[in-house]
């Protein structure tokens, strides 16, 4: 249950880091792509939510989607320009939330032994916290590129935490 509860808090932290990179942003930056086959910064935040949803519904619980309409959208399998137009920014906003209250919900009821197999589970919700933490922080480099390089916003510091820490350029969490 610990090692659930430490992941939950990075996985926290990964979040709240994004939401340092994105949220005093204009909406038109957030939805600026840098060329035709770039990705805005909206997409990336709907993208990390995208995959924590379907991580944990093909993982550990089968459930729907928070949002349908988001997930073709969100999906990187499909090619830029077949991606249609973003949501608005409260949109992207409630997917990502809902989407980490689902992840938090279903990681503490494995945690709490509330989940048939809960041995094997918490060893697959041990790794798929890591993956998703890993992964918002993956999403967070080009965040910070575009942030930085492109539109011209300082960036914040990096997160602090005994696990979190720079490879290859990226943030990722070790050592939980």
């Amino acid at each position: 249950m610990h090692r659930i509860d430490a992941l939950l808090r990075e996985y926290d932290r990964a979040r709240a880091y994004t939401d340092d990179l994105w949220k005093d942003l204009a909406p038109d930056e957030v939805t600026w792509r840098p060329h035709e086959n770039s990705s805005a910064i909206g997409w990336h935040l709907g993208h990390q939510a995208h995959v924590a949803h379907f991580m944990v519904r093909n993982l550990t619980a089968a459930e729907p989607s928070p949002d349908p309409e988001l997930d073709g959208l969100m999906d990187s399998a499909n090619p830029e320009k077949f991606r249609g137009a973003l949501p608005t920014i409260e949109r992207l906003t409630a997917f990502r939330d809902t989407v980490a209250e689902r992840v938090h919900a279903r990681m503490r009821a494995i945690a709490s032994g509330n989940v048939t197999a809960p041995e094997q589970l918490t060893i697959v919700a041990s790794h798929l916290l890591t993956a998703l933490i890993n992964h918002e922080y993956q999403h967070d480099q080009w965040i910070s590129e575009v942030r930085a390089d492109n539109l011209g916003h300082p960036l914040p510091p990096d997160p602090e935490g005994d696990c979190v820490r720079r490879l290859d350029g990226y943030l990722v969490v070790d050592g939980l």
